[in-house]
């Protein structure tokens, strides 16, 4: 790399320079892209000595192709200066960063670390060292960075806010990255002017004759490193440098040609260790040295290596050597033959021993035929990188292992555990093509039915099939018969999952629930009572909450289970069981970095929040639901987070918001099939006109849920629905189908305990009576237990008020309005409260209530982070619960204290307590 690169690039380091320049005051990232030797390695080199003299702590990593397959070597080479800075970081961070680098025993859990918990880790050290100085990171060739490390960058990119952290990475045209996703700043270098061509060249070769200065200029199309390069490899090579200068050759390629024309006259003994170098991931000068012996029978020294230093194609200290550019690197290898870059690979397996990873893939690399030992220890490979929380490595090892191993039933286990991790990673093509290459080979009856539970989860088709189903039943009943009942359970988890999307018949469903119920598990297994809430919400309704309060009362359930008892919780309807069982795994989940079943626990967590208008929680874990399924690449859960929030919108009065998003969330809902979403569009779409006074619309988007012929049809589903459809049902016509579905309901919901159920056909019941009737269906329904269903309730004295005042009973129609209007209040619920406002002013009682509150000028992100700290939580204990770097939490308590008229911490508190919190 030479600064002759930087020729006519002042402009272009002036980006550079303007984001080095406000680190101090805030954080920032900028992608270098451009074509091989446009300039991109000697913009990012004069940035990071500009930061340097500017005071900047700089940390600097180079992706290199033969390490991407090395679980975070990239990150390692970022951070490797600061890791004595690690025990200070929180024990679970300090354990997850350790581990990942193989710096740490396993944990004793057996868990592998979860990437975000690697991620904010790094983000914490970053945090920690820019509180001394603002910090950049300098990557170049990020393209060739391993996936690991990638992710972690992301992370870390997504969060830079007003953190002094600075990150610049340098990408080769033509290659896609985990980094695109974020779309940051992008400076792309062009090529150079003729003119400022020339200008170069005449600088590095004054003497140039001008015939081959002109064929030179041709050549290099404006590629700086290819005006260096060009005029020594076109008069070494002379009449036969055509290919040098041919149009119908890419530039990379005359580039590295060039580039192997400054080998051809070095020793063999600098060539023995040019290409060990190419050929090794980390560049080690002894190991280098070691594995070229060995290719060049006979021991070398430094000193072989100073022919290739002398003409500048490697730098080389006591400990490492680095090649001026990648393409060297690539002109190395093209130059050597198969055989001789195989035999390099074999000499860096002989000096690896202590590090079985290295050494494994570069005996992979070595390989020129099948070999079942090495596939073995690829295998092994591969499991040490799961373990390490690197999955992504983890499959690569085993597609490889895949290619050179021989034996069939091996094989077979690849596959499936291939097909696996790449559905854990979120490749579903890629999943299904390695689950369909296994289908041939021979399986035993535990492998069949992890191949069964896997293409459940491809199944894009999510609606009810009844031969899927009897093929689950049947799967799950061999895999009990062969021993293993939790895997089992998690066939008939899914069954029962297909049984609560739509309805194939009470036989059926009952057939799930005998086989999961003659499983030898705890009948409070977690998955064992899912299987109960997906094939028999209602039927089993009263005994699944027995069984919730039984363990509400027992404890002791870790975050998974705590998070699947929530989801079945949501799925019945139990929202007052739900909201507990979901914030302790919340909780749990936020400790252990798992941030993906965190999003969907946050969609469940403000499903729950939203039906019973508990913003508190809810617009807090709406907004985080939201960015985690955004980050984590989850639309399923993104569609659910913005029902949750289009829910919200409406019932606090916004209704424009709410129509926007609830669009939004209804064009996600028609690219990922999920019927339940569909029904629950339908149903936030009747909130939403109902908060807008449009009752005949809501009426036709709520009926969909009921209708058996509407796509957005849920059975199950409808027990929520019901009270909505009740409230805007005004004409004859609406007020009949709406019985129709009520009695339905009725029967089907009949053994049903779920206080949310009961209290949604109370209220159903009250709305839809006839004269003679009403009067006792709303005392009935109003004795009902609403304490943990505000809404409803409110709903219910509304309601009831203005059946009273309509009968020209207003002294008693006062009361109950009365009360509506101040629980609306207190709930922010605006167009009810509008009502309940309108309705006692009709009743001879005037005044409004203001609903305006200190708390409406925070955003979610501001209302959850002044509720942890009211909590007396500190901004580093926030930062771990949210993911986002201390200062990060410090810069939004900045902007919260003068926003609700406070200056301290203490004052939260008390500022919450007369809120009514």
């Amino acid at each position: 790399m030479s600064d002759d690169e930087l020729f006519g690039r002042d402009e272009e380091f002036a980006a550079l320079a303007a984001l080095i320049d406000g680190l101090p005051k805030a954080g920032g990232a900028l992608v270098v892209r451009g074509a091989p030797g446009i300039g991109k390695s000697a913009l990012l080199a004069r940035a990071a000595r500009q930061a340097e003299l500017s005071g900047v702590t700089v940390l600097t990593a180079s992706g290199v192709e033969a390490e991407s397959q090395l679980p975070f070597v990239g990150l390692y080479q970022l951070t490797r200066t600061m890791l004595d800075q690690v025990p200070g970081l929180p024990p679970v961070q300090a354990e997850a960063l350790l581990g990942a680098f193989g710096l740490a025993e396993p944990s004793p859990t057996g868990r592998a670390p979860q990437l975000f918990m690697i991620a904010l880790a790094t983000l914490d050290l970053l945090g920690e060292a820019a509180g001394q100085a603002p910090v950049l990171l300098v990557v170049d060739d990020a393209q060739w960075l391993d996936a690991p490390t990638v992710g972690v960058l992301a992370f870390i990119a997504r969060r830079l806010g007003s953190e002094p952290l600075g990150m610049l990475f340098g990408i080769r045209d033509g290659h896609t990255t985990g980094l695109d996703a974020l779309a940051l700043r992008e400076l792309r270098l062009r090529p150079l002017t003729r003119t400022e061509a020339g200008a170069l060249l005449d600088a590095v070769e004054p003497q140039l004759e001008p015939p081959l200065r002109h064929r030179v200029l041709d050549a290099a199309a404006g590629n700086p490193l290819a005006l260096i390069e060009l005029p020594a490899a076109l008069r070494e090579r002379g009449a036969t440098a055509e290919a040098l200068t041919s149009s119908a050759i890419p530039l990379t390629s005359r580039l590295e040609q060039a580039f192997a024309s400054r080998l051809l006259n070095l020793p063999s003994e600098a060539c023995s260790v040019l290409l060990v170098a190419a050929s090794d991931d980390e560049g080690e000068l002894g190991e280098v040295l070691a594995a070229a012996s060995i290719l060049a029978g006979t021991d070398l020294s430094p000193e072989s290596l100073s022919p290739a230093l002398a003409i500048g194609l490697v730098t080389a200290d006591e400990h490492r050597i680095r090649f001026c550019h990648p393409l060297v690197r690539s002109a190395v290898l093209q130059t050597a033959s198969l055989a001789e870059r195989l035999a390099a690979h074999r000499a860096l397996a002989t000096v690896l021993d202590g590090q079985p990873d290295r050494q494994t893939w570069h005996r992979a690399a070595a390989s020129d035929r099948r070999d079942e030992s090495v596939a073995m220890q690829l295998d092994l490979t591969a499991a040490r990188a799961e373990a390490r929380g690197a999955s992504a490595v983890a499959l690569a090892a085993l597609e490889r292992s895949m290619a050179l191993g021989e034996n069939p039933a091996r094989k077979g286990k690849r596959l499936l555990k291939a097909a696996e991790l790449a559905l854990e990673l979120g490749r579903t093509d890629q999943a299904a093509a390695l689950l369909q290459l296994s289908e041939p080979l021979e399986r035993d009856v535990l492998e069949r039915a992890r191949a069964v539970l896997l293409s459940e989860g491809l199944e894009l088709d999510v609606s009810t099939s009844i031969p899927r189903l009897h093929l689950l039943i049947a799967t799950a009943e061999e895999a009990a018969a062969a021993g293993d009942p939790e895997l089992a359970l998690r066939l008939l988890r899914a069954a029962a999952r297909r049984c609560w999307w739509s309805d194939p018949g009470r036989a059926l469903r009952e057939r799930v629930v005998a086989a999961a119920e003659r499983l030898p598990v705890p009948e409070l297994h977690p998955d064992l009572i899912f299987v109960l809430v997906g094939a028999t919400p209602l039927e089993r309704g009263a005994t699944v909450i027995e069984r919730f309060e039984r363990l509400e009362r027992q404890g002791g359930f870790d975050a998974l289970a705590a998070s699947t008892l929530g989801t079945a919780a949501t799925m019945m309807g139990g929202y007052d069981h739900a909201a507990g069982f979901l914030r302790h795994a919340a909780a749990g989940l936020r400790a252990q970095g798992r941030l993906g079943l965190l999003a969907q626990t946050l969609v469940s967590l403000s499903f729950t929040s939203a039906h019973i208008v508990d913003w508190e929680s809810g617009l807090p874990s709406v907004a985080e639901a939201i960015r985690l399924a955004e980050e984590n690449a989850q639309p399923r859960w993104l569609t659910g987070a913005l029902i949750a929030k289009a829910h919200f919108s409406a019932v606090l009065g916004d209704v424009e918001t709410a129509q926007t998003v609830i669009e939004q969330a209804e064009r996600q809902a028609l690219a990922v099939a999920s019927p339940s979403n569909l029904a629950f569009i339908q149903i936030t779409r009747g909130v939403i006109g109902l908060a807008a006074g449009r009752h005949a619309e809501a009426f036709a988007c709520v009926w969909r849920v009921f209708d058996p012929t509407d796509p957005a049809h849920h059975p199950y589903l409808q027990t929520i629905a019901i009270s909505t459809l009740a409230e805007a049902a005004v004409s004859d016509e609406e007020r009949a189908l709406a019985r129709k579905a009520l009695s339905r309901l009725d029967e089907s919901a009949a053994t049903t305990t779920a206080r949310l159920i009961r209290a949604n056909l109370g209220l159903a019941h009250a709305l839809l009576a006839d004269d003679e009737d009403a009067e006792a269906s709303f005392r009935s329904a109003l004795a009902l237990d609403l304490s943990r269903d505000p809404f409803t309730r409110a709903r219910l004295l509304l309601a009831y008020g203005i059946w009273l005042r309509r009968r020209r009973r207003v002294m008693e129609s006062r009361a109950p309005l009365r009360i509506a209007k101040g629980s609306f209040a207190s709930l922010g619920a605006q167009p009810w409260h509008e009502r309940a406002c309108q309705e006692l002013r009709s009743a001879g009682e005037g005044g409004a209530q203001s609903m305006s509150s200190d708390w409406d000028v925070l955003t979610p992100q501001e209302l959850q982070i002044a509720q942890l700290a009211s909590t007396g939580l500190s901004n580093r204990e926030i930062a771990q619960q949210l993911y986002l770097s201390h200062r990060t939490i410090g810069a939004h308590l900045y902007r919260i204290y003068p926003k609700l008229g406070i200056t301290s911490r203490g004052q939260l508190r008390d500022k919450l307590q007369l809120g009514g919190w």
